[in-house]
């Protein structure tokens, strides 16, 4: 199951970076193509060996019906039909497995969207375990007055002693309906923080990020569990958002009030421009078009990186630019541009004065 979750993760990462990186009409068609072929569904090994152990048991039950049929006096009427619901029953059950893994496989698979494939296998399966559970009681029990009652009763035992996994199993319904994170979304609810790598019936699981170890963004190595109710609870905060998958970030200095903000400001700006390129303008243009649908003041967002000077708490000013970048690139692209605006304005130490020029 792991490695399942893993691989749809992987492939939701590379259909990203290729969205991303085809920026020419002619690329766009590669890729597209591309995902074309690489999405038509293939059966693995194992799906191989369950459909053909699927039609192995039809065949086998198949055979065992007929051959009671052409032989009743075999066995006592009472036992014989017994033995025959039994068989039924397996029939049942064994075509349904097959079926479920030929729509897995053959129509689900063909679907380009990873975590729709993963949510509607897993509705798939639940489905699934319901008809065997009703299969299953229908051959056990014959009298279904008495099994309806028994269920009942024993589903308001199990209802007060699980209320919990129950309250969970309704949040899985809800992630799935509402979608307020998807399996691949980076997520911060509660004190948790990561990349979602799998929704369960009962609990969500995290690839932190960052952590009491970490000043980064980068995975910490540990994984999150919470239960699926926290999302009734608990605000959840989605650095995925499929419409607008971007954040704005900041890298900030402190320079003293005698620098020359003017130069300090168009260094800045110059700077993050080119480390950053158009690809920012195209991004915020979709946020303003987002935002235009919306009562929030759209013009105030900036098309470029915008520099701000703040009074800091201290004696210094906070040189501040601002941008948008992808939540997974943040970390990466702030060092970057650490690196970069620190060596354009260590070359004028006339005109930018740090903190560290006071110790002169």
């Amino acid at each position: 199951m792991e490695s399942q979750i893993h691989e749809e993760i992987e492939e939701l990462q590379t259909l990203e970076k290729a969205a991303e990186q085809a920026a020419e009409p002619e690329q766009i068609g590669e890729k597209a193509e591309q995902c074309r072929i690489e999405s038509t569904p293939k059966a693995a090994p194992e799906d191989k060996v369950w459909l053909v152990c699927a039609l192995i048991a039809v065949l086998v039950l198949g055979g065992a019906i007929l051959f009671l049929q052409w032989h009743p006096g075999l066995f006592p009427p009472a036992l014989a039909l017994k033995i025959h619901r039994y068989f039924l029953g397996g029939l049942a059950i064994a075509g349904l497995l097959g079926v479920m893994r030929l729509v897995e496989v053959y129509a689900i698979g063909r679907l380009r969207n990873p975590v729709s494939r993963f949510n509607l296998k897993r509705v798939l399966r639940l489905l699934s375990a319901m008809v065997v559970v009703f299969i299953t009681i229908s051959v056990l029990f014959v009298n279904w007055y008495a099994a309806v009652v028994s269920l009942g009763l024993i589903s308001l035992i199990l209802g007060f002693a699980l209320q919990t996994p129950i309250s969970s199993f309704i949040g899985w319904v809800y992630i799935v309906a509402r979608a307020p994170y998807r399996v691949g979304d980076r997520i911060e609810i509660g004190d948790a923080r990561g990349d979602v790598i799998d929704v369960s019936y009962l609990d969500t699981t995290l690839w932190e990020i960052g952590g009491r170890h970490l000043s980064t963004d980068h995975p910490s190595g540990r994984i999150i569990k919470f239960p699926n109710t926290n999302v009734f609870n608990t605000p959840v905060f989605n650095y995925s958002w499929p419409l607008f998958p971007y954040i704005w970030n900041e890298v900030k200095f402190n320079v003293a009030y005698e620098s020359d903000l003017q130069f300090v400001a168009q260094t800045m700006q110059k700077i993050a421009e080119e480390e950053l390129g158009e690809m920012m303008m195209e991004k915020v243009k979709i946020f303003r078009d987002l935002l235009a649908r919306t009562p929030v003041n759209h013009l105030e967002v900036q098309e470029r990186p915008a520099v701000i000077f703040r009074v800091s708490d201290n004696t210094w000013l906070e040189a501040i630019v601002r941008y948008l970048v992808h939540p997974k690139d943040a970390a990466r692209v702030k060092s970057q541009l650490t690196q970069k605006l620190l060596a354009a304005l260590n070359t004028a130490p006339d005109r930018v004065l740090f903190p560290k020029s006071n110790a002169r």
